[in-house]
């Protein structure tokens, strides 16, 4: 039980470590307040495999490293807190649907199993992205067009840097999982798997 336990905190630290350097690439910009990318995949491909728990625990450490290298855009420590700490780890909703996910690799239910994939992810980004759009309106409200409401701004950015990067997510996720199942199979050592990948 030990043992199993260290290896799904080295997942966690190694997925947080992989989201970053996807991060690192370059993301789809479409204001200064829109940018898509396809970091999370990481952090959901731990969440379809060990659950809730170890990806909050990645997405925490992803939050911590953004902070630590530089990398995170700090107003006040509390902005930092809600938009780095609790929103990169409320990613890890997505864990919520690992028994759904694993029941349909069971049963080897395709169509299910990518349908859960795109729900998991979605819910995972829109856990992350909430913690944004209330951030958003309290400590960036300056960057509303003039005229429009801080609240409906931070809304807008929000939600279509959330709904852009669950479907890049989404298009990532579903052909990398019906190629390489292995990845987010229960019991499975991802470099030792010799089970067929269909």
């Amino acid at each position: 039980m030990k043992s199993l336990r260290l290896v799904v905190l080295i997942e966690a630290a190694l997925m947080a470590a992989f989201a970053i350097i996807l991060d690192l690439l370059p993301s789809i910009d479409l204001s200064p307040s829109i940018s898509i990318s396809f970091s999370m995949v990481p952090i959901f491909i731990l969440a379809f495999r060990r659950g809730f728990k170890a990806s909050l625990l990645a997405g925490f450490v992803w939050g911590v490293l953004q902070v630590a290298l530089g990398n995170a855009w700090i107003v006040t420590p509390v902005q930092m807190i809600i938009e780095y700490f609790i929103a990169f780890t409320f990613i890890g909703f997505a864990g919520l649907f690992v028994q759904r996910i694993q029941q349909s690799l069971r049963s080897e239910n395709k169509t299910k199993l990518y349908i859960w994939i795109v729900v998991a992810t979605v819910a995972g980004s829109f856990a992350r992205y909430f913690w944004h759009f209330i951030a958003g309106f309290i400590f960036f409200k300056e960057y509303a067009p003039e005229g429009m409401s801080p609240v409906l701004f931070s809304l807008f950015a929000n939600g279509v840097t959330m709904l852009g990067s669950a479907l890049l997510c989404s298009v990532v996720l579903v052909p990398l999982i019906a190629t390489a199942p292995r990845l987010v199979r229960q019991g499975v050592s991802v470099g030792n798997d010799q089970r067929k990948a269909s």
